[in-house]
């Protein structure tokens, strides 16, 4: 899991700078023809494609990929329009927001303390927008619709793994989500140069890397024991941000940060002790 923030954090300084300079419908389409490509290889290797994509709830399937794909072409924005370190410091709210949804969405019990934390947790995302000191930008509202959009994803996946494999969703993960960004993205296409070329591979390459690391990761491990490490990828995202693209690091958003990701570890703790009874 540690492996995969990292990889992931590189293919967000890769999206950053290829989105910044092309079409990023595209750029996420291209990304989506290997991830797919990537989906249908583990399939076919693992128990067949009719068996992945067999399912009882194809709509549901489908418009999960549809999600993913669409949160994926919003964060790409955020990473050009904030940079990596703002727009990954309000998107490690989105465990917070999947357990405030998780009642209403799974019919799941949230109790006090979990509140507290989603409530706490918050309070970071107003430090680091600082409503009041100045006036919000609008942009920096783009990360957080990201992180819902994502919150929602993971919420129709457990609900969706209640009649369907994780083989299953995640073919269709990779699928629906190559068709719909190739519906969009094909009338948004531009010439790339040369060199761009390398560093889109490069970003497929990676992105196939990192989801490879998450089936080992879960399949080595409880998806519980190794979630809150996923968040390291808050730290190595402001490493390349700062480091390669000179982005600069506010205190507001460090402190922001760390309320946020301290209150989505309680979160996940609290979920995890409660599935252990």
């Amino acid at each position: 899991m540690v492996a995969a923030a990292f990889v992931f954090a590189i293919q967000d300084g890769l999206s950053r700078h290829l989105g910044g300079i092309y079409n990023i419908l595209m750029i996420v389409m291209i990304r989506y023809w290997f991830f797919a490509a990537f989906v249908i290889l583990v399939a076919a290797r693992r128990s067949g494609i009719r068996a992945a994509a067999a399912t009882r709830q194809p709509v549901l399937q489908a418009f999960r990929g549809f999600l993913l794909a669409g949160e994926i072409c919003v964060m790409v924005t955020s990473f050009v329009l904030l940079g990596l370190v703002e727009s990954h410091s309000v998107f490690a709210c989105y465990p917070l927001i999947v357990a405030a949804l998780s009642g209403p969405v799974l019919g799941e019990k949230v109790g006090w303390r979990r509140w507290t934390a989603i409530a706490i947790g918050f309070c970071g995302i107003l430090v680091i927008l600082q409503p009041g000191v100045s006036v919000i930008d609008p942009v920096a509202v783009v990360p957080l619709i990201a992180a819902s959009m994502f919150a929602l994803y993971g919420l129709l996946t457990r609900y969706a793994a209640r009649r369907d494999s994780a083989a299953t969703s995640f073919f269709w993960t990779g699928t629906a989500g190559a068709v719909a960004t190739t519906a969009v993205g094909m009338w948004f296409w531009e010439p790339m140069a040369r060199a761009d070329w390398g560093w889109m591979a490069l970003l497929c390459c990676f992105g196939v890397l990192g989801h490879w690391c998450l089936i080992r990761a879960y399949d080595l491990a409880e998806a519980g024991a190794v979630q809150p490490f996923a968040y390291l990828q808050l730290v190595f995202a402001a490493a390349v941000g700062i480091g390669i693209f000179g982005e600069p690091l506010r205190p507001a958003v460090v402190v922001g940060a760390s309320i946020v990701v301290g209150a989505g570890l309680f979160t996940l703790w609290r979920a995890r002790k409660r599935a252990a009874g």
